[in-house]
Formats: C-alpha cells, structure tokens, sequence
C-alpha cells in the first residue's frame, strides 16, 4: 500500500505477515502528509465477536500508552452474510461483563468508523503523541497479483493513458474551436470511459484473481473503452486539424491527400523525439519524401518526428534533421552473434543470451562478468492462493530460455531491428529487439532505449515467465515508480522484511543505479519487478489455474525496454523517459491547408525551472456547463514533483488564453487559495504562475478563462490563418 486517496484523513486497515510494531500511529506518505491509520489488533476484517476476538483486541494492541481503544470489524466477509445476531448477542453479554469486571475490556457499539476516528484524533492531539509509519505499508501477501492477468493489466494501463490524452485534446479542441464552432467537451462520454475503467479497478478485476466469467466482461469493457475512445480523440483532432486522418500502418496511403504532412501531436509536457512507422504501399511520391529508411519489402518507413511543443513535424534532409540522430548499425556473424549499435549504446547477443550491454560514450560494459541476460522462467506453484500468489521458493527454481531463430528485420540507420523466436514446451515466445537513432528524451546526455516487442502465444501452467538483467552495479536499494512519485526497496535480504520483498509492485520503471550511472527497464502494462542483489527483473506472464482455469491462455502482445543512464537515477531521466514510453505520439496526416493554425501556436502550457515538476493532466473542470458553449470555463492542470525535493516552477500560460483567474484546488477540485497572475513578457505568453512543492508534492491548479473563445491573437501569423480558414471570430 503506497498511500492514500485524496481528502483521506484516516484509515483503518490490516493483513500483513512480519509483526507490525504499531496498532494507531500516523502514516508518513513520501510527500510528507500524514492520515491517522488504526490496523485493527485483532488480526481479521472477520471477527466473529466472540470473547477470544475481545481480549486479542486488548493483548495485541501495541500502543496502548498512547491510546487504549481498538476497532473490531465482525461478520462473515466475502459474500458470508455479515453480522449475525448471535455476534451482537455475544457483545451485549461480553459488555454488560465488561462493565462491572476487570477481566474484559468495555465494550461499545460505535456508530461509524468516522466517530472512533474522531475520538481518537482528539485524545492524541490530532495523532501528536502517536507514533509515526514512513513510507509504504508493504503487504506482504498476493504479489502474483502484479502480474496474473496481462491482459487486464494492459487495458488498465493503455486505457488510462488513452483518457488522459482525450481529455487534453478535447480541453484543446473545446477552447480553440477552430474548424467547428459548435465542438463541446465531451464531458459525459469521457465520464462514461472512465467510470468503466474505475469498474475494472475494483477487486478482484485488476488484481486477475477473479473467475473467467468476470474477464469476458471486462474485456468488453476495455474494447469499448478503446474504441470509443478513439472516436473521440479523432473528433477532437479534426476540429484541430481538419481532414485529418490518424497516421497508423493500418491507414491506407491511397486515402491521403497526395500534398499532406505528417504531424505528431504530443500529449505530454516534455520536448520528444520520435521514430515512427507510417505505410508505404500505394503512397504517394510526397508521403514517401517524408521517411529516412524503408523495410526490406518497402512496405513500411520510418521517419524522424521532433516535437518541440505541443506538434511536431517530421525532420528531413531538406527541413533539417534533429542534432540528435545516432545513426544505427546491426552486425551479425549470420547464425548466432547478433550486435545492435549507436554512438550511445551497443547491445550484444550470444548464443541465444544478451551477453553485453555497454555504453558506448564511456566504454562501459554493464552486465556483470561472467554473467548474461534474457528470458528466464520459473515454476509458479502457490501454497494457497494462486492468482493470487507467488512464494519466495519460486526463485529456487529458474531456467534461462534462449533467443533462437533470431534473423535481423531492420538494418538502420533510424531503427535497427532482431526477431528472436522462442519455442518453450507448448508456448512460443517471439521478440523483436530494436535499438532506434535516437535517445530516450531530449537531456542532454540522454541514452538510446533498447525496445523489447513480444509476440507470445502462452500455453503454459503455473510456470512464470521474467526478463532479467544481472548488471555491474552495486546498491543496496531499487528505485520503482509508484503514482506521483517513487519508492526505493532494498535489494538484499538483511532482515524478514527485507526479504518479504522478493516480488513488488511498480508502475513505469524499476531502477537499479549507483553513484555515476544506473540503468532502468520501462514497462508498459506490467507492474510486478524485483531486484535481487544486482539483477533487476520485470514480470512479464503467469499461468495460475485458480479460481480462472484458462488464466493468461492464448496471445498475448507486450513490450519492455531497457535504459541504461549516465548518473545516479536522481541525476537521471528515468521518470521522464518513463511517461513517453507510456505515451505513443499521435500521428496524424493532415492535408496541405490544414497546417497553418494548430502547427504555429505556443504551447498552451510549459512548466520552466524546475525539471523535477512534472504537468500530468490537462483537463476541463468538473463543474463547467458542456451543454452549451457559454458560461464559466475552467482548465485543470495537474502537476507533481517526481524526484523527492523541492522546486519553485514557473508555470506559463500560453499568450492565446486570456486568465481571469487562478487557484488551488484538491484532487476533487474543491476550490483553495487564489494565485497571483503574473504578467508575461511579452505576447506569447498571457500570464505566470509561481509554484513551490516540496518532495512529491501534488498541486492541482484551476484557471478560470475571461471568455469561452480564446482564438488567438498572435498578430504575427493571424491574418494568415484567417485567409486560409474563413470568417473567424474573436471575443
């Protein structure tokens, strides 16, 4: 349990396995903010109220010098039935005991949780004279939850990005309205997404513990999530870019305005790079023009994206290429030595095994003598529950598989590409490698990402499938990204806590790093890693048999990669690298006129002095009117501190949106204090926002905008686009 939800003042919880040394006490979350937390001392969210559970709720308690009261939480659970009358019976008699003999605790009926909170929260002094918990509350049970399931786990994931990015297009296209006036937010249809995915979420759905009927539902849910979820990022686009269609290998060059350009719209707060794939059978001359290299059959290219704001466009030799390209070179003995290479990186492959990863810049090999890389796999048999679980004698019990069949599908100079395709038992395992000309994010510095792209038709039972690397580092603790921020964990086994560790949780990176230089492997839609020592895995699929029989059978499409940095992870781009591997570039194809509003305007909002402060969403405000186009016009934007340290942020407002009004708000966007509007310097930019955080700190900042309209003003291009897109009108 990494930390509570927002608004939480307290919590009451238990199920862990080494002794916890408090009973209340305040929660420490790694931003600093603390909740009253009571984990009841009797052990069970199934007491049955009897006068054993009453005197476990007196002996177990550990901090009775601070406070002497407890919470039984009594009932069949799971679907039993709840309190029985015979448990209320049992308290009356245990009570009316209680009070007149020493030998029996007083007992008392509570009216709600809320009331022994507050009692509690008034006889410490606000938890003043409790003990105070720092950092997660480690459940030291059903870690094979991080990982049963894939497909849940990649439909939460790919869903949740694929939301964040409509609601930021959509607050685009609702405010500009270039191309059609009548656009509204779609509130409600995003709502409706949203609420399915929040469904998925509940146990036992996401956690893949539940029986195979719940997933036939869920898949449902995730299909209709994404498709309509891309019906409406598509309708947004249009009224940004009219005519334009979503540039995928499935589009059909044929289509296409024979004079249009490739876009990318960048979804994220960050200066990106980006190799993409676009079709090439039947495309016209132009499209063609556009990309660098073609596969061996011409059927696809690649070209080179550079989004310095919101769009980017595509870089050629006649525009220019990015400063940054590193071409790439794959060399092969022809049967069973493979090297993909850059001017950042170079990865070797052996004999079915990744024998080296080394950095190029320094001459530094990363794995660690004697020692090699890949899949590994290990038999997955749970003492007692197995969607649930995976023990810590699994590890006992590995096998490395190797990459065979491996063929080179891409020879550069963008993207060098190896297939490797792997028969295990019943299962076949396919990969493709590739190493692009490009680094992970524009910092300087930066490295090239190895990507991992798996194919996998999965037959396997209770075997656990991994990818592995032992590196050349040494510390005692991991770095994994959890929501806002981080959580280190220790990589030895000193204690039983430590070693109750063997299998977390972690959203987009796990990270190994010593002082000078760390390497990270991304995730897409897994969440379970570990780091043993110096080997950093990440989970990829499981094959428990209970309560679904047919758990992860069949296909399954995921990828990985692995990030070797220069410096500490705390000198390093590891988290910003993280959220673009987890936010495809949209690509899109718009005709020759349709370029001249959206491609030329300043980023609506940038976020300058403090690279530590990440802007994570930007959206419409729950409470605006998205029945008409009139009224109050609020935007949401979301921001965090993602390394754990201060930082005072410039927040600059863009100069074609005219703020009335700013303020903080909580996650439930209940209105706080104002903040002073800053003038820009000059018209790019209407007004600055100054913001302080401390180490994770969340802040979520309303602005309220003086009209609905907010076409520009830029009088550098604006009789430009008004020639080009008609009549238009500015308030």
């Amino acid at each position: 349990m990494a930390s509570p939800g927002p608004g939480t003042r307290m919590l009451m919880t238990d199920r862990r396995s080494n002794v916890f040394p408090h009973t209340t006490f305040n929660w420490v979350g790694i931003d600093g903010t603390q909740v009253l937390c009571h984990m009841t001392p009797v052990d069970t969210y199934t007491a049955q109220a009897t006068v054993g559970d009453i005197l476990r709720a007196q002996d177990n308690h550990k901090n009775l010098e601070s406070s002497q009261a407890a919470l039984l939480v009594f009932g069949n659970g799971d679907g039993g039935g709840g309190p029985l009358a015979k448990m209320l019976e049992n308290l009356r008699r245990i009570r009316a005991v209680g009070n007149t003999h020493r030998e029996l605790p007083r007992v008392g009926m509570g009216r709600s949780v809320d009331e022994f909170f507050d009692t509690l929260a008034q006889d410490s002094g606000a938890g003043r004279t409790l003990p105070c918990w720092h950092g997660e509350l480690y459940l030291e049970f059903h870690r094979g939850t991080y990982t049963s399931h894939g497909s849940i786990k990649k439909g939460n994931r790919h869903s949740e990005i694929l939301l964040r990015d409509i609601e930021h297009v959509a607050t685009l296209a609702s405010l500009y309205r270039l191309y059609d006036s009548d656009y509204l937010y779609p509130k409600e249809a995003i709502d409706e997404s949203w609420e399915k995915v929040l469904l998925n979420q509940f146990h036992d759905v996401l956690p893949g513990s539940a029986i195979g009927m719940v997933y036939e539902d869920a898949e449902k849910l995730y299909a209709e999530v994404r498709s309509d979820g891309e019906a409406l990022l598509d309708k947004a686009f249009r009224v940004l870019f009219p005519g334009s269609v979503a540039l995928t290998l499935a589009t059909d060059p044929h289509t296409l305005d024979p004079a249009g350009t490739i876009i990318g719209f960048n979804t994220t707060a960050f200066r990106r790079s980006d190799i993409v794939q676009v079709p090439l059978v039947g495309a016209h001359p132009h499209l063609v023009s556009q990309v660098l290299q073609m596969s061996s059959d011409r059927k696809v290219g690649y070209a080179v994206v550079n989004s310095p704001a919101s769009v980017g466009t595509v870089c050629t030799p006649a525009t220019g290429l990015h400063a940054q390209i590193l071409p790439v070179s794959v060399f092969t003995n022809g049967k069973d030595n493979f090297v993909l290479r850059n001017s950042s990186v170079q990865l070797t492959i052996s004999n079915g095994r990744i024998t080296s990863l080394l950095d190029v810049k320094l001459g530094r090999e990363l794995i660690s003598p004697g020692l090699t890389g890949g899949l590994v796999i290990f038999e997955d048999q749970p003492n007692y529950w197995d969607a649930w679980d995976v023990e810590i004698h699994h590890l006992e019990t590995m096998k490395q598989l190797e990459f065979t069949n491996v063929s080179v599908v891409a020879q550069g100079p963008l993207r060098g590409s190896v297939k490797a395709v792997t028969k295990y038992d019943k299962s076949t395992i396919e990969v493709t490698i590739s190493l692009d000309a490009i680094t992970a994010t524009v910092k300087e510095n930066s490295r090239s990402l190895f990507h991992f792209d798996a194919v996998v038709d999965w037959h396997q039972r209770h075997e656990f499938l991994k990818f592995e690397l032992p590196l050349d580092i040494h510390s005692d603790n991991a770095t994994y990204e959890t929501q806002f921020g981080h959580v280190q964990r220790p990589t030895h086994k000193n204690t039983t806590w430590d070693i109750a560790k063997f299998e977390v949780c972690g959203h987009k990176y796990a990270d190994l790093s010593e002082f000078g230089y760390g390497v990270a492997i991304l995730s897409e839609s897994k969440y379970g890693f570990s780091c043993l020592g110096n080997v950093l895995r990440i989970s990829l699929l499981r094959s428990a048999t209970a309560p679904d029989a047919e758990q992860d059978q069949g296909e399954h499409k995921f990828s990985w990669a692995v990030m070797p940095h220069e410096g500490h992870f705390l000198e390093s781009d590891v988290p910003v690298a993280g959220y673009l591997y987890n936010s495809p570039l949209r690509v899109r194809h718009v005709p020759q006129d349709g370029l001249a509003m959206m491609t030329r305007l300043y980023s609506p909002f940038t976020v300058e002095g403090a690279r530590n402060v990440f802007l994570e969403t930007t959206k419409r405000g729950e409470d605006d009117d998205f029945s008409k186009s009139t009224g109050t016009t609020t935007i949401v934007l979301r921001l965090y501190e993602a390394y754990g340290g201060h930082a005072n942020a410039k927040l600059r407002i863009g100069g074609h949106l005219s703020i009335a009004k700013a303020y903080l708000t909580n996650l439930l966007e209940d209105e706080g204090d104002e903040l002073k509007i800053f003038p820009g310097e000059d018209s790019a930019t209407s007004g600055i926002l100054m913001l302080d955080f401390r180490g994770f700190e969340v802040k979520t900042v309303t602005l309220v905008l003086k009209s609905m309209s907010v076409l520009v003003e830029q009088s550098d291009f604006f009789s430009e686009v008004k020639g080009k897109a008609g009549s238009i009108s500015i308030d």
